[in-house]
């Protein structure tokens, strides 16, 4: 589709994307890095170069590879994709650090990038190997992805319903080396489709000044323990654990909203906390999806399923299977890791929308 655009709106540019010509065999990417505290994301979001460029100007992103997503059924070449007889997309595999820039972060770029309204293509390059899609690796990568696309859906900010998936990783294979880093290579070539394309214009409609996503500010381990206290530094940044009956919420049993101590972002209603007899504040679920990740934990010699902030990072407590209906679940938190906002202080705080909650 990008030959064809060139030719209808750039015919006096020499066009670049005869890409079959030069093909190459792509590999699948094991997503390996020298430093292994680097993580990874695979989106697709329709052209790559496009996606790639809009990725790597962000601190912490150490890379944004260009390739195809989607199946894992052969080795794929631009050709084979461009096609659309496959089931593959165009897609960039994200190599961040996650002390740098979080995976929340990185699903706030690129909803940023992409129209999610279309499924028949992305902006003027049609077809399915264009359409956009969030790949995730693990489950809390999935709810992340979820969350925040139901958050967009809420707020009426586009005409048509949210046709983004959001599907698991088969596989990613590295696209040919001419199409890595286009926008540095062949600067003429890609201003001249990007401008023509209608992504920018498309995304100046929506996001108006927002289009660009900044980076949260976050205090540093050294700045936290000027902030924290010595136990609230403990617990969420060492994953320690607060003396059960002696903290602040496991009696608690006032009507609000139970805060992220280091983001502020809302975790647990009191609408789900129940007396567990632990001594420490428990829920049955999370206030929503998405505003907690959860990872295995093998601190203790067996596995355990840690809950962490997904905004924050930080260490909040373990979810157990031995809660009451409808979950059945206990959402056992620390309260040094939580700040509470009552009932008549939500609108105050910016958490207005609860209210509804507890007014049904």
């Amino acid at each position: 589709m990008r030959n064809s655009f060139f030719l209808f709106f750039f015919f006096c540019l020499v066009s670049l994307s005869g890409c079959a010509l030069f093909a190459t065999t792509p590999e699948v990417s094991d997503s390996s890095n020298d430093d292994t505290t680097y993580a990874t994301a695979v989106f697709a979001g329709g052209c790559f170069w496009c996606v790639e460029a809009a990725f790597e100007k962000y601190d912490g992103v150490i890379d944004a590879v260009s390739g195809y997503a989607g199946d894992d059924t052969g080795k794929p070449t631009y050709e084979d994709v461009g096609s659309g007889k496959t089931t593959y997309v165009e897609a960039v595999e994200v190599h961040y650090d996650p002390a740098i820039i979080r995976y929340s972060d990185l699903l706030a770029i690129y909803w940023r990038q992409i129209n999610p309204t279309d499924d028949g293509g992305s902006f003027v390059d049609r077809g399915t190997q264009y359409r956009s899609i969030i790949f995730y690796a693990n489950n809390s990568e999935q709810m992340l992805a979820e969350a925040t696309k139901h958050d967009l859906e809420n707020p009426g900010m586009y005409e048509g319903p949210l046709v983004t998936q959001i599907l698991p990783l088969a596989a990613f294979y590295r696209a040919e080396e001419y199409h890595q880093d286009y926008y540095k290579k062949n600067p003429v070539h890609y201003q001249s489709y990007r401008s023509g394309s209608g992504r920018d214009q498309y995304r100046e409609k929506i996001w108006g000044e927002d289009k660009d996503y900044h980076l949260p500010k976050r205090l540093s381990k050294e700045e936290l323990t000027q902030v924290l206290t010595p136990l609230q530094y403990q617990v969420t940044q060492e994953g320690g654990t607060e003396p059960p009956f002696h903290n602040e919420y496991w009696d608690n049993k006032d009507e609000g909203v139970y805060v992220d101590l280091i983001s502020g972002k809302p975790l647990f209603s009191s609408k789900d906390k129940f007396v567990s007899g632990t001594g420490w504040p428990s829920f049955t679920k999370p206030i929503r999806e998405g505003v907690v990740v959860r990872v295995t934990d093998t601190l203790l010699g067996f596995p355990r399923t840690e809950i962490k902030g997904a905004v924050s990072d930080a260490h909040l407590g373990h979810v157990f299977d031995d809660g009451p209906k409808p979950t059945g679940l206990r959402y056992c938190m620390n309260s040094s890791a939580l700040n509470f906002v009552p009932l008549d202080k939500l609108e105050e705080e910016g958490l207005s929308e609860f209210l509804v909650d507890f007014n049904k």
